[in-house]
């Protein structure tokens, strides 16, 4: 009875040593008959049945749990290595990888920093015109109806200096700071004329010989005789008057037919 007990501590001191080996045999055996069961093929282990494909996983799993428990136990370090190694093999993240994770969804998930805007200004001169008037003055020189420019106008200037704000360069809005006139603008002045030239003197009347006109008629010598007649008329003379004679005292000749003071008028 002692010997098998000594045969068995013997036997341990080698399945302790080499537990993080057989553990990963056993895993990936364990795998193997997964597989096998799974998809009914041979694989690597050739086994022949399916009651072949269970016994060989159930000991696989077995012996995995048997060699995992005493690596943990005994061997910290390399039950943890091994751990690890079966971890890696069964599909889960090693803690460089989680770490690596991790840090890539820390990195994605901060945002990256909004620039801050530049805000800023500067001045700006803008030179505008400044349009002229115009004023009229009559000329009493000038004929009427006409005009003549006394004085040509000009335009002035005049400086505006504006306030610009800026963001980011790009003006946002402007303020007007200075209105200054550079240059005064010149009125232009325009005559118009009003001169109307006066009409010319009446032609004065022809002198007619004295003693011969009578008085009864002025301005114009009319005949004396026993009938006068105007000249052009349907009368039968035996004078005739010719032109425009203002009666001022009897018509004794019924030169005014109208009655309108003047002798011999044109109808």
């Amino acid at each position: 009875m002692w010997a098998w007990i000594l045969i068995g501590a013997v036997a341990l001191i080698p399945i302790i040593l080499l537990s993080p080996v057989v553990a990963v045999l056993a895993l990936i055996v364990l795998i193997t008959g997964i597989v096998a069961l799974a998809k009914g093929t041979r694989t690597w282990l050739r086994l022949n049945s399916r009651k072949a494909a269970i016994a060989v996983t159930a000991a696989a799993a077995g012996v995995l749990l048997v060699t995992g428990s005493v690596s943990a136990a005994v061997l910290p370090n390399t039950g943890g290595s091994g751990n690890v190694e079966a971890a890696h093999f069964a599909g889960a993240p090693s803690q460089s990888e989680a770490g690596r994770s991790e840090e890539s969804s820390t990195a994605r998930a901060t945002p990256s920093p909004t620039p801050t805007p530049v805000a800023s200004t500067r001045e700006e001169a803008v030179t505008e015109a400044i349009p002229f008037t115009e004023t009229r003055v009559d000329d009493g020189a000038l004929p009427a109806g006409q005009t003549q420019i006394r004085t040509p106008g000009q335009n002035g200037e005049k400086t505006l200096t504006y306030l610009v704000h800026l963001l980011d360069g790009q003006e946002v809005s402007r303020e007007l700071i200075s209105d200054v006139v550079t240059t005064q603008p010149i009125t232009q002045v325009i005559a118009n004329g009003t001169y109307v030239a006066p009409p010319p003197p009446p032609a004065p009347a022809p002198a007619q010989p004295a003693g011969n006109c009578d008085s009864n008629y002025a301005d114009a010598c009319v005949p004396i005789d026993s009938d006068v007649d105007c000249a052009g008329g349907s009368g039968n003379g035996p004078s005739y008057f010719s032109g425009i004679a203002r009666v001022v005292g009897s018509d004794i000749y019924d030169l005014d037919r109208d009655g309108d003071g003047l002798a011999c008028e044109p109808y």
